[in-house]
């Protein structure tokens, strides 16, 4: 089986906050999803998104209780090009209101960052060099 694209649905608690942090961090929004109960974050056109969903809306898609973002229920998990963009992504979710929620950790194979965006959702970033993978 193959999936077309994946999309991870995420509650947050305003849109243009989410929007400028979001943007701070030099991504970009699909604004034909967007509005003001939802934002379509694109993470790799054409395969990965993330609906961005306030909680209000977001409880009209399910029959359980929404998370505050005081509770771990998924770590997203980014991989990148780069040690470099590792640390740059981190460092401008921080310096945009996010937080540290464990230091980086490097491997050698693979390298990686942690932090937790404006809406309580925490974020691996990582780069994995193919060649330093222990056989």
């Amino acid at each position: 089986m193959k999936v077309k694209s994946i999309f991870i649905n995420l509650p947050i608690n305003d849109t243009a906050k989410t929007r400028e942090f979001w943007t701070k961090l030099g991504f970009s929004f699909n604004e034909q999803f967007s509005d003001d109960k939802a934002l379509c974050l694109i993470m790799n056109d054409g395969l990965i998104y993330s609906m961005l969903i306030t909680r209000e809306f977001f409880s009209t898609f399910t029959n359980r209780p929404v998370s505050d973002g005081s509770s771990t229920h998924v770590i997203n998990a980014l991989e990148v090009e780069s040690r470099e963009m590792v640390d740059e992504i981190v460092r401008l979710a921080l310096e945009n209101g996010g937080s540290r929620y464990r230091e980086s950790t490097d491997h050698g194979w693979v390298y990686y960052d942690s932090f937790i965006d404006i809406d309580g959702h925490q974020w691996e970033v990582m780069f994995t060099d193919q060649n330093q993978i222990p056989q």
